[in-house]
């Protein structure tokens, strides 16, 4: 029989393997779940590098103009006394745009007319005289002498005359020229005097956009002006209408870059399009040479590590993931021009590079299930 004594000794004991068995069990359940846990294998969105393109595309926006556009100005000085046209009116050869006051010169008329008439009086007094000085002279009692001076006398009367009756043209020219008429077809783009201004001669006061070919003006910086020629076939996309290109040439390279924006001036000629209206945006697109090949990739796949721009590409082998780092360019409306640090054929995350790290193993959409759909790719 055991006794009190000999059971409270062994109690101890008996304890201790209680707690070995238990510690045991937690460890043999770590073990367990160490065991159950995989690899994380994470899913990325790539794009191949493409062959490195041997030309750029140059772009710049101007405004859609009238290749010709007339300053119309009044041909006489005036106060400007009435307007019949307003911005965006048509007009035909022919119609009054503004008038100014004529009140001077139509007195200028009536001078000239009363001087020509004034020399046609004179003429017939020296008509008069001079066919009596031949009278006189046939019947010898006059000298020859005097018939001259009778002659001379008719002939600049005659003369005279004739200026008087220019002057008089030129009066009614200026009354006339105090109406502003259009030249040709056209709508009116811009008006710079109105009524109660005096004008000087030549002043302009209407423009006038001629009807016909229409061109693009745009701004050129000298680094890239070389590339513009004139005859060159540029691409005119318009900011109103997406589906509108149209081809347009070279028409026109300044000689000279501007005092303050130090670009030079290009204009491209458009074909004759309705759907083409002055002043729309237009953006001119040109392809050149490009002396420094580049790559293009996605801007979701620029990433930067320790201040320097960089890319992770993927290692078709291992399935893993590599940062390396590259020169940039320039950057598109649409993505990044890259010089250095990629090659043709080089796999590239192109969508959730802040998640990928150094050996990151992950699964390219190739490798990945038939029913996996496109929101398991990281962003």
């Amino acid at each position: 029989m055991f006794s009190l004594k000999t059971l409270s000794k062994r109690m101890p004991s008996v304890a201790s393997l209680a707690l070995v068995g238990a510690i045991g069990i937690g460890l043999s359940a770590c073990s367990e779940e160490k065991a159950e846990v995989k690899e994380v294998i994470r899913p990325v969105k790539v794009v191949e590098i493409a062959k490195a393109d041997d030309t750029r595309k140059l772009d710049y926006s101007g405004a859609v103009k009238a290749r010709t556009e007339m300053n119309l100005g009044f041909r006489v000085a005036g106060k400007i006394t009435e307007r019949l046209v307003d911005i965006g009116d048509r007009v035909t050869p022919g119609d009054v745009l503004t008038r100014v006051d004529a009140t001077d010169y139509q007195l200028a008329v009536k001078t000239a007319e009363a001087n020509l008439a004034a020399a046609e009086r004179g003429v017939e007094t020296a008509d008069l005289a001079n066919k009596r000085a031949e009278q006189l002279f046939d019947k010898s009692v006059a000298p020859k002498s005097q018939l001259e001076q009778a002659a001379l006398s008719h002939d600049q009367a005659i003369s005279q005359r004739d200026a008087a009756l220019s002057a008089l043209d030129q009066a009614k020219n200026q009354v006339s020229y105090t109406e502003l008429k259009a030249g040709q077809n056209g709508i009116v783009t811009s008006i710079n005097a109105d009524i109660g201004q005096v004008v000087g001669s030549g002043s302009p006061v209407v423009t006038v956009a001629v009807d016909g070919e229409k061109e693009v003006q745009i701004a050129v910086p000298e680094n890239d002006i070389a590339e513009f020629k004139p005859g060159k076939t540029v691409k005119a996309s318009f900011w109103a209408d997406d589906r509108l290109v149209l081809d347009g040439k070279v028409r026109e390279v300044s000689g000279s870059a501007d005092q303050q924006s130090r670009t030079f001036a290009v204009r491209v000629s458009l074909p004759n399009d309705p759907r083409v209206l002055l002043g729309m945006t237009a953006t001119i697109e040109a392809d050149v040479n490009n002396d420094n090949s580049y790559v293009s990739i996605p801007l979701t796949a620029l990433a930067e590590r320790d201040g320097k721009q960089m890319v992770w590409t993927v290692d078709r082998d291992t399935a893993t993931v590599h940062g390396r780092d590259i020169k940039v360019a320039d950057f598109t409306g649409d993505g990044v021009h890259v010089t250095e640090g990629l090659d043709s054929g080089d796999l590239v995350v192109a969508a959730g590079t802040q998640f990928m790290s150094e050996n990151l193993k992950v699964k390219m959409p190739e490798q990945q299930s038939a029913s996996a759909d496109t929101d398991q790719t990281v962003r």
